[in-house]
């Protein structure tokens, strides 16, 4: 029986606004088959205000993505909230 720990993770993303940008932010979720509970996209001018939501997120990629989004092209801030970690066994 394997046990993985999973917690809430709330990224916030001030990035340039560009066509592509929000496939490019959702790509680190995908790449590793996590799907956002929650996304919100705000344009202020030109740039984007990005919220992207898991409810239940592996906890040890948390920083991974976190490191992921800031390295996206046009970011200029990133950074994230994560909750308290829940135990499940599988």
């Amino acid at each position: 029986m394997s046990e993985s720990s999973l917690c809430r993770a709330h990224f916030h993303v001030l990035a340039e606004a560009s066509p592509g940008l929000l496939s490019r932010l959702l790509q680190p979720l995908a790449k590793r088959d996590l799907v956002p509970d929650f996304v919100r996209a705000v344009r202020e001018g030109d740039l984007m205000r990005v919220e992207l939501l898991l409810e239940a997120m592996p906890q040890e990629m948390v920083h991974l993505v976190g490191g992921n989004l800031g390295q996206v092209i046009g970011v200029l801030e990133q950074h994230c909230e994560s909750g308290q970690a829940l135990l499940l066994a599988a």
